[in-house]
This record gives C-alpha cells, structure tokens and sequence, in this order.
C-alpha cells in the first residue's frame, strides 16, 4: 500500500467524500433512502478502487469499473436529489465536477 499512486487516488476518494458529506447529510433529512445509497455509492468507490489494487489483471479492471459504476451512481444520486429540490443544482455542482475528475482518473487507471 506504499505505492504513492495508490495512496494519492484513496486520498482523492477520501476529498471527494468530505466534500459530498455536508451534501448527503441535508439529503438525509430530506430523503434517507436517498442519502444511504448515495453513502453506500461513495464507500463502494473507495473501497473498490483498493480491492482492486490489490487484484491481479482482469480482476483489478474489473474492480475498477465498478468503482467507476458507483461513482456514477454517486453523480445520478447527487442529480436525482437536485431533481427533487433536496439540494439546488447550483450547489451540487462542485460535486459532480470533483466526481468527474475522480472518474477520468479512475477510467485512465482501469485501461492501463
């Protein structure tokens, strides 16, 4: 767990996370099946991203697109509560751009 592209990516994740938190909390008090899927998606991408550092070839790709497909989800989530008026799209959109980056990255690691 040494490798500091390892390290730098989790590290991202876990940005990413404190960044969405105050989001999925007033999503919470709005939605909770909402706010628990979206934590559920953000805990499955780090969690993913490691498991699949620690995988061998196709399994780690396949790690990796699965983080990659609960990240996704996060952003849906994040969309879908704006959708709803539990949070204003102007507000949610650091989030989806930090989701963005976080998934280019995540796409350029899974091909190599």
């Amino acid at each position: 767990m040494h490798n500091p592209l390892r390290i730098q990516l989790l590290d991202d994740v876990v940005r990413v996370v404190e960044l969405l938190r105050p989001t999925v909390e007033v999503v919470a008090r709005h939605d909770r099946d909402l706010a628990g899927q979206l934590r559920r998606a953000l805990s499955s991408v780090g969690l993913n991203i490691a498991e699949g550092f620690g995988s061998k070839a196709g399994h780690r790709r396949l790690r990796f697109d699965s983080a990659r497909g609960s990240l996704y989800e996060a952003a849906a989530g994040i969309r879908i509560a704006a959708a709803w008026g539990h949070i204003s799209a102007e507000s949610s959109k650091a989030s989806l751009a930090a989701l963005d980056r976080l998934g280019a990255r995540l796409y350029g690691i899974a091909r190599r």
